[in-house]
């Protein structure tokens, strides 16, 4: 029999916010996070952390002369870290392994670094260290002074929950009793949003939402980056202290026509959310809190899979990245942080120009998407925990 695997604590920091409260009552609201920033001489909207997290963060690279040279994505993750560990009651004496990875990892500094070297031909001494993507877990255990064992990957926009599946891994085999998992990213930078320019699947801003992420009748592409990092403590077992078990994951990679292709029915999806279900009956998943990116394929393509796999009598449909943006490998524990409140609230956070779901019955069970380039989709399933 597979152990219990639960969700202890989670945190983060996001245009939303960093304090659970704002987080909570930001999520509630009808409001999107979005700003107009310079970035790269030209004017953008983009998901920048609210004023109260970049104040977080700012403090954060104060504190420590070394944290002066590592890359937000790296104290971001320090930052949400520190207080998911705290939230779950992990102390000095506890063995727990990291896994937080990052799409893009330290894109600002190998941005700034390979700009100086074209200009002297010369690199920083600092640059290596400083950009590579195992720098996230390797300072989050320095911070936390962590014995387990320390992970970071990209499996572009489905880290985080890849995070989680690893983290699962590890709880099940035995070779650890807790998981610190999650994403981080920090991608508001020239070079990156001239990539998804590049693709054009950028939004123009306009309207009375940048974002129409879940928006199944949009005209135009209206992905809009956000930066931000979400982590979460799994335990086995269920502690007094459960938010919720993780009833099943999933996971599927598609063949690929393209580099950032999907199939119309994104086959990825259907395949990492049969998986995800396993014994769990389609009727008792509750809600989805869709990967909806808010371009044209990738929202449609992810709903026409639920169709496949749950029918005429789909469960209540909602997703993240309308109010902050897509933060890339962050965005898969963002969802799951949402995927929590609204177990914890027994209330449907929906997307306000969205068809109309009304809620029915209590929500218990909530399934949780995410994909990235090349077709790998991650599906977990999240049972409330009774009290």
């Amino acid at each position: 029999m597979p152990k219990t695997i639960s969700i202890t604590s989670i945190a983060s920091l996001s245009p939303l916010g960093f304090e659970p409260q704002t987080i909570r009552q930001h999520y509630g609201n009808g409001k999107y996070f979005f700003s107009v920033k310079d970035i790269g001489a030209q004017m953008v909207p983009v998901g920048a952390l609210s004023a109260e997290a970049a104040a977080k963060i700012n403090q954060l690279r104060q504190s420590d002369q070394k944290y002066k040279s590592l890359d937000d994505s790296v104290l971001y993750a320090i930052a949400v870290s520190r207080e998911a560990v705290k939230k779950a009651g992990w102390t000095s004496d506890d063995i727990f392994g990291i896994n937080i990875g990052s799409s893009r990892g330290a894109t600002a500094l190998f941005e700034k670094h390979f700009q100086e070297y074209l200009e002297n031909g010369k690199a920083n001494v600092l640059t290596s260290p400083v950009t590579t993507l195992g720098n996230i877990s390797s300072w989050v255990a320095h911070d936390l002074q962590s014995d387990g064992p320390e992970v970071s990957h990209s499996i572009t926009c489905s880290t985080a929950l890849h995070a989680l599946l690893n983290g699962y891994a590890w709880l099940q085999s035995g070779l650890a009793d807790k998981f610190l998992v999650g994403g981080s990213e920090a991608p508001l930078t020239p070079f990156t949003i001239a990539q998804m320019q590049a693709m054009k699947i950028y939004s123009k801003g306009t309207g009375d939402f940048p974002c129409l992420a879940l928006d199944l009748e949009k005209k135009q592409n209206t992905l809009i980056l956000g930066e931000g990092a979400a982590v979460c403590c799994l335990e086995t077992g269920t502690p007094d202290n459960a938010l919720a078990t993780i009833a099943g994951i999933g996971y599927a990679t598609e063949l690929l026509e393209h580099n950032v292709s999907i199939t119309a029915e994104a086959e990825c999806f259907q395949k990492s959310m049969r998986m995800a279900l396993g014994e769990n009956s389609p009727d008792s998943i509750d809600a989805i809190v869709m990967h909806a990116p808010g371009t044209i394929k990738g929202d449609i393509t992810e709903y026409k899979a639920i169709q496949k796999v749950f029918g005429e009598n789909l469960p209540l449909l909602t997703t993240t990245k309308w109010k902050t943006g897509h933060t890339f490998g962050a965005s898969g524990m963002l969802s799951v942080e949402l995927a929590l409140l609204m177990m914890e609230l027994d209330t449907f956070i929906g997307v306000p120009f969205a068809k109309a779901q009304e809620q029915s019955r209590p929500i218990r069970k909530v399934l949780v998407n995410a994909v990235g380039f090349g077709g790998n989709a991650v599906s977990v399933v999240l049972e409330k925990v009774a009290k």
